[in-house]
């Protein structure tokens, strides 16, 4: 249901692969995922994860099968699932690897909740995004605090509610995505030569800092939190390499020649 590889640079593609039902997942492919975002954010030798679907979409959200066994469930069993899917979801969101994802065709319901867990994301001129659930009975809950992290209350109270499908331009309005390219591998591969500037560890530093600062009062707590943040850093490895390199004019051992 995955395709994995990684490169000898770092990038570690990951591909949705089940074509013929529109990339849309069920419990295996949660499973899955959110092993392979484990793995690939623990492995010091991957620099960034890429995320992408075969076939006509990205992903089309849940499997009609799948939605049609939760039915039957009882509630406990409904609640494990969801926590499996919110599980999966906090895996990408929180890979210490930057994450991008490229969407095309379509990516409707969780297939949201995907894009808004990658720090970047490229959409195809052709990507049509949905929050289906209410039009099924259901709420976008699950995937909710990933996608109000993106979008905001104030867009969420639109397509929320009611459930209308949004194209790239709009997606790219309201911070869904960050640019629109019909060759999305370019622009994914340009990203990726800029990550490759960045120290790897302070990559992953400030992906955690992002997730604890944003939306935080600003305090005196936070703002000895921050403080000490950056003490750790330029005391550290990476924080002494990389000044030493400014001013002796070279490169910084983490990037390759």
């Amino acid at each position: 249901m995955l395709e994995i590889a990684t490169d000898s640079r770092g990038l570690a593609r990951v591909t949705l692969n089940r074509p013929e039902k529109h990339n849309a997942f069920d419990a295996a492919t949660i499973l899955e995922l959110t092993r392979a975002f484990a793995a690939l954010g623990g492995d010091a030798g991957v620099r960034a994860v890429l995320l992408a679907g075969n076939g006509p979409s990205f992903s089309a959200g849940a499997d009609a099968r799948w939605m049609r066994e939760q039915a039957a469930a009882s509630q406990d069993e409904n609640h494990a699932d969801a926590m499996r899917l919110s599980d999966m979801l906090a895996t990408i969101n929180e890979c210490p690897k930057p994450v991008i994802a490229i969407v095309h065709g379509n990516a409707f319901g969780g297939g949201v909740g995907l894009a808004a867990c990658a720090d970047m994301v490229v959409a195809k001129p052709d990507a049509q995004f949905r929050l289906s659930e209410v039009r099924l009975g259901l709420t976008p809950s699950t995937i909710s605090p990933f996608v109000l992290a993106k979008i905001g209350s104030a867009q969420a109270r639109r397509w929320f509610l009611t459930a209308e499908s949004f194209g790239a331009e709009q997606a790219l309005a309201m911070g869904l995505v960050h640019a629109i390219s019909e060759d999305a591998e370019a622009v994914a591969e340009g990203w990726f030569q800029a990550l490759l500037l960045g120290a790897p560890g302070a990559i992953s530093d400030a992906k955690a800092l992002i997730r604890d600062v944003a939306g935080a009062t600003i305090s005196y707590s936070l703002r000895a939190d921050t403080a000490e943040r950056i003490a750790a850093r330029r005391a550290g490895d990476e924080g002494r390499e990389g000044l030493s390199a400014f001013l002796d004019k070279r490169k910084p051992g983490w990037v390759k020649p």
